[in-house]
């Protein structure tokens, strides 16, 4: 997926300007990369931010720091823009989109769209999650957003779901073959024994579900909307940056459905969740801040959004040896 001609001339172009070579580290190599994802230097980068929401049954066994209803509270201050999400948005100059996939109870709001899979997931740790037809309907309706979404250059994935961390705990274990207590932290705040409780849920969802389709048996209907996100941004040469576990968890699903995912992977930072630097490491991706964020929402991801517009900003504003009149020294 990465268009080497147009990686390289980034590469040159970079080269050019009135600096020492790469000596503004990984923004280079980040405003290459989005050429090469891209096929060309966006005049100005274009974001958007999705954040998809869903209720998880697993969230019957107890392994939330937080209510069910919590769900479609925080859908409703999302859309009344009074979450983190909304306040760096704004500050990151993007686009968001809120989209309910799936809450247990539909919230109805001129700023949520409605592509509801269904209401909530079935207990994982008892059976599959969702059925074929849901999960085929939630990377469909993934896919098509992003052909919505028009000519942008990166797509911001988001999530809003209390138990994802559960259901991401369990289809990361299955994916990589892990062990759920290498992959399960606390979550919204879990203490000991809730840390315990969900690991042992975890090891219970890979016992019901062995055999079956990891994403289709231990995710969520947001986690399987957002690996749609991701599928339509290959299809459609967009970036994706990836926020913390939850939607790590979507892109390694979404690589094992369609590996041209993995090119157009952008990591924003990596969360204490122990799973999150198994799923990294396994994508291939060194995140771009490490400040121990864990709220999810695309918090992380709208943070690092001014980084990949000032990679843009530099390789189309930055002067050049030549036009300044500045010796280059070659190195």
């Amino acid at each position: 997926m990465i268009d080497a001609d147009a990686y390289a001339a980034a590469r040159r172009a970079f080269d050019a300007k009135t600096k020492p070579r790469d000596s503004l580290g990984r923004i280079e190599e980040l405003g290459c990369r989005l050429a090469g994802i891209r096929g060309f230097v966006p005049e100005r980068l274009e974001a958007a931010i999705v954040v998809a929401a869903g209720d998880h049954g697993v969230a019957a066994e107890g392994v939330s720091a937080y209510p069910q209803e919590v769900t479609a509270q925080m859908v409703a201050n999302f859309a009344s823009g009074g979450a983190a999400i909304n306040v760096l948005a704004r500050q990151a100059g993007a686009r968001l989109v809120v989209v309910d996939a799936g809450v247990a109870v539909p919230f109805e709001h001129e700023s949520v769209r409605s592509l509801r899979i269904g209401a909530g997931t079935a207990n994982l740790a008892i059976g599959p999650a969702m059925t074929d037809g849901e999960c085929r309907a939630a990377l469909a309706a993934g896919r098509a957003l992003v052909e919505e979404l028009g000519d942008v250059d990166v797509i911001a994935l988001g999530e809003m779901g209390i138990g994802n961390t559960t259901a991401a705990s369990a289809l990361t274990a299955a994916l990589l073959d892990l062990e759920p207590a290498l992959v399960c932290g606390r979550g919204t705040g879990l203490d000991d024994e809730g840390l315990a409780k969900k690991i042992d849920t975890a090891r219970r969802a890979l016992v019901a579900n062995v055999g079956g389709d990891p994403l289709t048996a231990l995710g969520g209907f947001e986690i399987a909307f957002l690996a749609g996100v991701a599928i339509g941004c290959a299809e459609r040469r967009v970036a994706v940056l990836l926020d913390g576990f939850i939607t790590t968890a979507a892109a390694l699903a979404a690589v094992r459905i369609e590996p041209a995912v993995a090119d157009v992977l952008i990591a924003s930072h990596r969360s204490p969740e122990p799973g999150h630097a198994r799923a990294l490491e396994a994508l291939g991706l060194e995140p771009l801040l490490d400040l121990g964020l864990r709220l999810g929402e695309a918090s992380g991801a709208a943070l690092a959004l001014p980084l990949l517009h000032a990679s843009i900003a530099l390789l189309r504003d930055m002067a050049t040896f030549a036009d300044a009149g500045v010796t280059d020294a070659g190195r």
